[in-house]
């Protein structure tokens, strides 16, 4: 069992900065994928990046402003956000899983979950 615990969410003006956290603990996820999905109220839950080994895969959306890192010594991964906008404003949740044969963009990739943390953009 894996338990994952999101940090660093928050209020930030449009175009700031905030750097989110992500502690695994239980077992080491150094040979899992590690990934950040959001969901605003009322939308659908969006694929954000993902990071495997030297894979890194991002949205759209957020692609040259959204850094994802990984740490295995300490079984955490981040999420660097740059120039954040409204449209950025979510719940912001970790997830991890072993490799399967799932798209790593997708949520059926990951078994683990943490609670989610709020990231709040005003203009």
């Amino acid at each position: 069992q894996v338990q994952l615990v999101e940090s660093g969410g928050g209020l930030v003006q449009a175009g700031g900065s905030l750097r989110l956290s992500c502690a695994a603990s239980g077992r080491t996820v150094s040979n899992y994928r590690m990934g950040w999905f959001r969901q605003a109220p009322g939308e659908e839950r969006e694929f954000v990046a993902a990071a495997y080994a030297n894979v890194r895969h991002y949205a759209d959306s957020v692609r040259g402003r959204f850094t994802i890192s990984r740490d295995d010594a300490k079984n955490t991964v981040y999420l660097q956000m740059n120039t954040l906008k409204p449209e950025d404003m979510a719940v912001y949740y970790c997830a991890a899983g072993p490799l399967t044969t799932a798209s790593m963009r997708s949520g059926d990739a990951y078994s683990y979950w943490g609670q989610g943390t709020q990231v709040t953009v005003s203009s």
